[in-house]
């Protein structure tokens, strides 16, 4: 760190890379760019919530830094519109008020967020089209088009008077991506023979060896595949992969099958597709309250729940809790889709519920139905070749893809490989690149419908109770501390009070016998006798149980 470097004090020789999500982690991305006393913001999007963080199912960047700066933020470039780089926007834009830029697709995704927010005339987007140029204060902005799991899929380069920064977003490079343009190479070349300072690239991949493999080949599978297919079909995949719709929906009408639409966000994208051009030459979809009367191998379900998610429409429908759609015995459902880490486990459940129910299950492990929308170790070579930059920044990537994509950057010849978190103020010029400060960042999440710091004592309690539950006592003393009845407690899962009545009677006498034995001088003090009597729940529950739950204690004092 730089003891004298002032990120409030960026002049027009300084520019200043800070991630505040997204390195060391993928998703949750939060980009910022610093040059001349203003920011410009790359993505705003969000991550999802695990077994680690019950009751929230969606967590973001904590921008305080910026919100704190955003008289100086000239606005936000999207660069397209996969939850983890816009999920974020229609949160947190009421802090930031600044002005929004996307191309068509991601712009129609977006404003669908913003008006169940109800934010679509306060939060204005402008639209820009591909391969757009376009000012956002201080800096210089060119959209350049690359190929990825969704349309419209956009590196940014930024210009700047300290340099020029080719920021790559989520790419791969695909010669026949199904929808939309391949990767514009002979842009990539342009601005590398122009001169590029960094470069600040997806890492998902730099561990995969090869390429990431073509969606053409995806629909040509999924073609024969369901052809063998004697019953009713569902395929589970990300709604915002338009692209493998599009292919699931051609290799249906391939083999005599019509399509529904399972699943809210799967209409919300299929709306902004066709909005913006795409998905227009596929026969209609069937509405899924008209399956029933069509028969079974002339039907394919297309499900939101690749990832396990609770409430998406493939797990109520495994559960025989969705209104209008059934699997039977002899059904199939192929999952078109990879593994988030760390969405293992809901997916483990959820093919298993499915098996159990005699439903057929096809993975990406099985046959080919799946490619990566991320660039393989290959494709991150070609890119280094095109664009040869002074300076490589890794990103979109936990540690170890970092460290191995700052390896691979060394092999590319580039000079100045450096390391990003969240956090840490890279300053890419004057001079070497560098990390010259830590700023404040963390997570905040979605909880019911506020918002609220991961660190919070709700989530922290509530964490807690999850793994050793709860205990209540209430205790009811006199004037001078003597306990009048006998002390009652409730638990919620630390024991069954129903079937091990002994446990509640064995903590009520710890905590009479406790509360009995207090001097009068500290039985007269509440805070005294409410710490006694936690103290001998604490003690009393952790000798019979093992479990250390929280501990309330109600004191009644007549």
């Amino acid at each position: 760190m730089t003891e004298n470097f002032d990120i409030d004090g960026l002049g027009s020789k300084d520019l200043v890379f800070l991630p505040l999500g997204g390195a060391g982690e993928i998703g949750m991305n939060l980009n910022l760019y610093g040059h001349d006393g203003k920011w410009l913001m790359v993505d705003l999007g969000i991550t999802f919530g695990d077994d680690s963080t019950p009751g929230v199912e969606v967590i973001m960047p904590d921008p305080s830094f910026i919100v704190e700066r955003k008289k100086d933020l000239a606005g936000l470039v999207l660069t397209h519109a996969h939850e983890d780089h816009l999920g974020a926007v229609h949160w947190l834009w009421p802090q930031l008020e600044c002005p929004i830029y996307a191309t068509p697709f991601t712009a129609a995704v977006l404003r669908r967020k913003l008006a169940e927010a109800g934010l679509e005339r306060a939060a204005k987007i402008t639209e820009v089209p591909m391969s757009g140029t376009f000012d956002v204060g201080p800096f210089g902005i060119e959209l350049i088009t690359l190929t990825h799991s969704i349309p419209e899929p956009n590196a940014v380069v930024i210009r700047t008077g300290a340099g020029t920064v080719l920021h790559t977003g989520d790419w791969k490079l695909d010669p026949d991506p199904v929808v939309g343009p391949s990767t514009d190479e002979a842009a990539l070349m342009r601005v590398g023979d122009e001169g590029v300072l960094a470069m600040v690239c997806d890492s998902t991949n730099v561990l995969v060896p090869g390429t990431s493999g073509s969606e053409a080949d995806v629909r040509d599978n999924l073609v024969d595949l369901i052809g063998t297919m004697k019953n009713r079909v569902a395929v589970a995949s990300f709604a915002s992969n338009v692209a493998r719709l599009d292919s699931v929906c051609r290799a249906a009408k391939a083999n005599g099958r019509r399509v529904a639409l399972v699943g809210r966000s799967m209409d919300r994208i299929v709306e902004s597709a066709q909005e913006t051009g795409y998905l227009k030459d596929l026969p209609p979809f069937v509405p899924v309250s008209e399956i029933g009367y069509l028969p079974r191998n002339e039907v394919l379900l297309l499900c939101t729940g690749s990832q396990g998610e609770p409430r998406s429409a493939l797990a109520r429908i495994a559960d025989d809790d969705h209104p209008e759609v059934t699997l039977d015995p002899g059904d199939t459902v192929i999952f078109s889709s990879r593994e988030i880490p760390g969405n293992e486990r809901s997916i483990g459940r959820l093919l298993n519920r499915l098996a159990s129910l005699g439903i057929d299950v096809v993975t990406a492990r099985d046959k080919h139905v799946h490619v990566s929308g991320h660039p393989a170790k290959d494709e991150l070579i070609q890119m280094y070749q095109w664009v040869r930059p002074k300076i490589a920044v890794p990103v979109h990537g936990e540690a170890r893809h970092l460290i191995a994509h700052a390896e691979l950057a060394r092999e590319c010849q580039v000079p100045e490989p450096v390391g990003a978190r969240n956090g840490y103020a890279v300053r890419l010029a004057p001079g070497r690149a560098t990390v010259v400060d830590e700023v404040p960042h963390g997570r905040i999440a979605v909880d019911g419908n506020r918002l609220i710091p991961m660190e919070s004592a709700a989530l922290r309690d509530r964490r807690r109770a999850a793994w050793n539950g709860s205990a209540v006592v209430t205790v009811v003393v006199d004037s001078d501390g003597r306990v009048k009845g006998t002390p009652m407690v409730a638990v919620n899962g630390v024991f069954d009070q129903d079937v091990e009545p002994e446990i509640a009677h064995e903590v009520e006498d710890a905590v009479l016998a406790a509360v009995e034995d207090l001097p009068k001088a500290r039985a007269r003090d509440d805070s005294q006798v409410r710490e006694a009597a936690r103290v001998s729940v604490r003690r009393s529950i952790r000798a019979l149980c093992g479990k250390k739950p929280m501990i309330d204690v109600h004191l009644v004092r007549v």
